[in-house]
């Protein structure tokens, strides 16, 4: 008979990738962890773990051990997680992370709905990049996140998710007024061969999603101004310093002097919601909810219109 303590330590390396991370994500010790899968490979009678650069890796027999587990431990949240909705009360922390656009669009309205309704319930939100904030939601330090997907380089995502689609919306070129092409009713970016570009920092969606859109005309963007925040991003764009990608949602509080312009062949970036299949838990799930019902009361008949999909 196998710990249940052991096959989550197992578990958690296999999702995780190494000691380390799985010690953090159980927020035990890495040495708690090697002497939890000692134990394991004692009970199985097999080793699990094979050494690998500086670091471990599943043997064959921990990657089939480790897909039970992997069951078992699903098995286990979906009936905490049942047990947890017997009670009608949504209370204790909720984590929440996202890009600043998204964030300050769609969550203020539906944060101060979800605790007006839950006092008990306790939000914590956290902004930055999907990149970063991924491999968090995955160590179970965050909750749910508010992750953007461009349709030009779709964001490519680890399996165990959950995903709901909340908005799909256009994006556009932001221009001084001032540009010679500010005027136009759309442009296609091959006629910004030469501009100079604003975007979010390297290895980011915007960022990776602005260079594919550019290459596959035969440009190589020139990004000289690499800012996160998509509001200072307009600011050296209303001045005449750039140009820049930006998505409907972050053209809301813009400074004068900017024109923006629809972009032939469209662009589009899709706003979704993910959180762990294993930490599905009432609160994210009303969350989620209250979001949905937020976007499907609002202006834009896109938001939302996709259903539920899965990564994993």
């Amino acid at each position: 008979m196998f710990s249940l303590e052991r096959l989550r330590a197992l578990d958690a390396v296999a999702v995780h990738g190494s000691l380390a991370r799985a010690a953090s994500a159980l927020h035990i010790t890495p040495s708690g962890v090697s002497q939890q899968l000692a134990k394991l490979e004692r009970e199985s009678g097999h080793t699990l773990l094979e050494p690998h650069g500086r670091g471990v890796r599943l043997t064959h027999a921990g990657r089939v051990l480790a897909g039970h587990a992997a069951r078992v431990v699903g098995q286990l949240a979906e009936a905490e997680s049942d047990l947890a909705d017997l009670g009608d009360e949504i209370l204790g922390p909720l984590r929440l992370g996202g890009v600043g656009s998204s964030l300050r669009a769609l969550l203020p309205d539906v944060l101060a709905g979800l605790t007006r309704a839950h006092p008990r319930l306790t939000v914590t939100v956290v902004d930055g990049e999907a990149v970063d904030m991924v491999p968090l939601l995955l160590r179970g330090e965050l909750d749910l996140l508010l992750i953007e997907s461009w349709h030009s380089r779709p964001m490519p995502l680890p399996e165990g998710l959950h995903l709901r689609t909340l908005a799909v919306e256009d994006v556009h070129v932001a221009l001084a007024e001032d540009h010679p092409l500010a005027g136009r009713p759309w442009l296609d970016l091959s006629e910004l061969d030469g501009a100079v570009w604003a975007s979010c920092p390297a290895g980011t969606e915007p960022y990776e999603a602005l260079v594919q859109a550019l290459r596959v005309r035969g440009l190589e963007p020139q990004v000289r101004y690499t800012v996160t925040e998509y509001a200072t991003q307009l600011a050296f764009v209303a001045r005449g310093l750039t140009a820049a990608l930006v998505p409907e949602m972050a053209q809301r509080l813009c400074p004068p002097g900017v024109r923006f312009v629809p972009v032939r062949p469209a662009l589009r970036r899709e706003v979704r919601a993910a959180w762990r299949a294993h930490a599905d838990s009432p609160s994210v799930r009303a969350c989620v909810a209250a979001l949905l019902a937020d976007v499907a009361d609002g202006s834009d008949p896109r938001g939302g219109a996709a259903g539920p999909d899965a990564a994993g």
